[in-house]
């Protein structure tokens, strides 16, 4: 039979462009507290209702309410709230650092602190994370050098990746840290091999992942989720969603037809929608997450529902794609100020205190930046740079590259 009616594709577009005024007060956002939490034990069919709903812990009053609240000492808090801090001190100095022409690209995590330390500090310190460049908080809450990360970023004689790496793109096996592609969607695949190995081996070290809400359209998403179900790699699975890829908003890799979080139902998997500007919540859905891992139930997907603050990159001008006043809208708030109000709501921080942490972050950063910048550049130093070309590539490195090194030196 002829269709009568002219067929017509539909093309995704953002509520608001450059000029609108924003309004999510259409958003549905379940009360905090409101969310069952499942047995680690209940099956990915039993749970599918929560890949459609948000956990939250934290009330707009700062308490923290329901089944999800995991009940951290404040101690804990304080020390998650002093490296978001740090993590946004330090994305603030290198950005005016690249904008001064002192380094030539920088990624910052404005907004999206809490998903990257809050996850560092529910996770074991052994286990494995393969992160995207928007994951330093998880260096920072492991307790990776500063000097380390802006050396790297600075690309100076310090720099422990020796320019095999863009700057921001950090590595660090010894910290758990596998080294950052800019190539996104490889990590997935990556860390579900890398649980696969643990498991095979009888290890008890967990593997963690982070991709954006973009990178869920690529082939590597799915590979790694066909395999995490198959093996019950001891994994957990971390999409980012923060509303916008470089320039195309979160519907474009299919958003705006259902939740992220949705795409682990049809794997078999338990998947989780979680508030990522809430810390409590991020911590909790991580725990529950590991803790699953560990008893050899297999992988957790994690939707961390949160907003991209500033641009993609330094290479990026979001004010070209979205309202200029957008990211003050979003109706999470910020990690850093809701994290503040409950510690101030059960009398365990002040504005005083907070204000001279603040204080204490950004000096300490700026301390830091400054000794990075008085080391000489990778490459003034010859030794360095015919090391960063032919070593640390080889346990011994073939004769016919130690001929090249040998003539190198030479010159």
């Amino acid at each position: 039979m002829k269709n009568s009616i002219p067929l017509s594709l539909h093309i995704p577009e953002p509520k608001y462009r450059p000029g609108d005024t924003p309004d999510f007060s259409d958003m549905v956002l379940p009360e905090a507290g409101a969310v069952a939490r499942p047995d680690i034990a209940t099956t990915p069919r039993d749970m599918s209702d929560l890949a459609y709903q948000l956990i939250r812990v934290l009330a707009p009053d700062g308490s923290a309410i329901g089944p999800w609240n995991p009940r951290l000492d404040a101690d804990v808090l304080r020390e998650g709230l002093r490296c978001m801090l740090v993590t946004r001190a330090m994305d603030d100095r290198l950005y005016r650092a690249q904008r001064q022409g002192k380094t030539s690209f920088y990624m910052k995590c404005s907004g999206e602190e809490a998903v990257a330390i809050a996850q560092a500090m529910a996770l074991d310190r052994d286990d494995m994370c393969f992160p995207t460049y928007r994951q330093q908080g998880l260096l920072i809450a492991r307790g990776y050098p500063l000097l380390d990360m802006m050396c790297q970023v600075y690309s100076n004689v310090r720099d422990p990746l020796k320019g095999r790496q863009l700057p921001s793109l950090y590595s660090s096996g010894p910290f758990g840290f596998f080294s950052i592609s800019g190539n996104l969607g490889t990590q997935f695949s990556q860390a579900v091999g890398w649980a696969m190995g643990s498991a095979y081996k009888g290890d008890t070290r967990i593997a963690a992942a982070w991709i954006g809400d973009g990178a869920t359209a690529e082939a590597d998403f799915h590979h790694a989720l066909t395999f995490a179900s198959v093996y019950r790699a001891p994994v957990v699975l971390n999409i980012v969603n923060n509303q916008w890829a470089i320039s195309s908003f979160q519907g474009i890799a299919g958003g705006e037809q259902t939740t992220f979080a949705a795409r682990a139902i049809g794997y078999g998997l338990p998947g989780l929608r979680v508030d990522g500007n809430d810390f409590l919540a991020v911590h909790a859905a991580t725990t529950w997450a590991a803790e699953r891992a560990r008893a050899n139930l297999g992988a957790t997907v994690i939707e961390h529902f949160t907003y991209r603050a500033e641009g993609h990159s330094t290479s990026d001008d979001p004010n070209r794609y979205r309202p200029t006043d957008e990211a003050k809208t979003w109706p999470l708030g910020d990690p850093v100020e809701r994290l503040k109000t409950h510690l101030i709501a059960y009398g365990e921080w002040s504005e005083e205190r907070h204000k001279a942490l603040e204080e204490a972050c950004a000096a300490m950063v700026r301390a830091t930046q400054r000794e990075a910048e008085a080391i000489a550049p990778l490459a003034s130093d010859k030794s360095a740079r015919t090391e960063s070309m032919f070593g640390q590539v080889y346990a011994e490195m073939p004769w016919h590259l130690r001929a090249q090194a040998d003539a190198l030196e030479r010159m």
